[in-house]
This record gives C-alpha cells, sequence and structure tokens, in this order.
C-alpha cells in the first residue's frame, strides 16, 4: 500500500491519485494548464493526494488500461476513474465541502468569465505564421487583456464603501474574486502565466506595464505555494511552444 493511502485512510481521507503530462525529462511536471488546474484544487482542497507524472510518449501500459484512450489529466478518487477536467472539477467541489474542506467557487459570478477569451486570441496570435496578420491578431490579444485588468481594476461589491460619496478607488484585491484564490483562479492564473511567458519568448510581446491589474494578480500568485509548487519550469513552457509558435514570414 502506497504512503498516500496510509495516510489518506489514518486521517479519514479519501485516496486521491491525479495523473499529469510529464515535462521533456519524462519525469518532471510538463506545460499542460488544465493539469495545473487540478493540481491547484486538490491542493487548496487541503486533501491528501498523490501526484503521477505521465510520459506521453512511453505511456505505461497499466495507465492505457486505466484510461483508454485517454490524455493526462485525469484522476482516481477512491478507485474511480474521472477523465473530463470540468467534469472533475465540479466533482471535487460537491464531494469535498466544508466544514472539512473550503468552498473553492467564486462568490461573484463574472470571477468565473473574467478573462475566458484569452488564452484563444493568444493561441491564434502564437500559432499565426503571416506577417500581414500578426498585427490585428496582437492587437485582438490586447484588447482582451485590457477587458481582463479592467475587471481587475475594478473595485468587488465587498470593496465599496456604500456611505462614501466618493468615486469608488479601483481595487486592491489579489486575486478574481477576493483576497482567495477560487476555481476561477485555478483556470485562468496557468493560462495566463503561459502568455506571459511564451509571448515574450517567441514574439517579443510582453504584457504592458499600465495593466496594473493583471500585474497585481499574476505577482499575487507567485507569492502562494499553490500556485508555484504546481507549476512547470519555464524551461518546460518554452519548450512545450517550441514547435506551436510559427515563425513569422
Amino acid at each position: 500500500m502506497a504512503w498516500f493511502d496510509i495516510a489518506a485512510k489514518k486521517f479519514g481521507f479519501p485516496t486521491i491519485e491525479l495523473f499529469v503530462k510529464a515535462g521533456s525529462d519524462g519525469e518532471s511536471i510538463g506545460n499542460c494548464p488544465f493539469s495545473q488546474r487540478l493540481f491547484m484544487i486538490l491542493w487548496l482542497k487541503g486533501v491528501i493526494f498523490n501526484v503521477t507524472t505521465v510520459d506521453l510518449k512511453r505511456k505505461p501500459a497499466d495507465l492505457q488500461d486505466l484510461a483508454p484512450g485517454t490524455n493526462p489529466p485525469f484522476m482516481t478518487f477512491n478507485s474511480e476513474v474521472l477523465v473530463d477536467v470540468n467534469k472533475i472539477e465540479e466533482f471535487l467541489e460537491e464531494r469535498l465541502v466544508p466544514p472539512r474542506y473550503p468552498k473553492l467557487a467564486a462568490k461573484h459570478p463574472e470571477s468565473s468569465t473574467a478573462g475566458i477569451d484569452v488564452f484563444a486570441k493568444f493561441s491564434a496570435y502564437i500559432k499565426n505564421p503571416r506577417k500581414e496578420a500578426n498585427d490585428g491578431l496582437e492587437k485582438a490579444l490586447l484588447k482582451s487583456l485590457k477587458r481582463l485588468d479592467e475587471y481587475l481594476q475594478s473595485p468587488l461589491s465587498e470593496e465599496i464603501d456604500a456611505n462614501s460619496t466618493d468615486d469608488p478607488a479601483p481595487s486592491t484585491r489579489s486575486f478574481l474574486d477576493g483576497p482567495d484564490l477560487t476555481l476561477a483562479d485555478c483556470n485562468l492564473l496557468p493560462k495566463l502565466h503561459i502568455i506571459k511567458i511564451v509571448a515574450k519568448k517567441y514574439r517579443g510581446f510582453e504584457i504592458p506595464a499600465d495593466m496594473k491589474g493583471i500585474w497585481r494578480y499574476l505577482n499575487s500568485a507567485y507569492q502562494r505555494e499553490e500556485f508555484i509548487n504546481t507549476c512547470p519550469a519555464e524551461r518546460e513552457i518554452e519548450f512545450a511552444y517550441l514547435d506551436v509558435a510559427k515563425k513569422i514570414k
């Protein structure tokens, strides 16, 4: 019996194993925002779990039998195999509930949709090889980032003094929905981190310094172990986009 099985039984936790994409060395954590999303959720829930990295080039036969035709991330929960990221998130939020486990859903519905199109705009931008299309795609990415920045700089209802006659001050919150990480952050932060690294490496593009909301958001994430300890190394992110990022011709 594995150590995490023993620990889980001792403390009354479910037996959970998360399978994530391995890095270029076949062992370390690879670039996969969906893997990091689930990794962060489990860490935030405070449950004991095991993480196994899966080398896609040499996927072990037992894993092929466990989740045939499925690439990571996937998860086992008390021997039940779960393979859809969105469904896994819903499952964990429904099964790991207060008072033992924190609720991670955002309180404000807008927090769950903020930045919803940023990664798609980035993907179109980074995969484009045509010089004549580059400027338009970069502007579309900037527009999407600007909307996200505006949301992060707009105060949430609990940040506004209802008794004040002054205009509300810009938000100072750390994350999308307030001072704490939520499911919305687990989805967006890994993608935003990839954008920051890859766009600079392969396009010389940097998130503008005047987007203070986004930079506050990223820097807040870099102070949290739930993010930095589930994040692949920068070289892994750059390596993953070596062939994906098309050269402008």
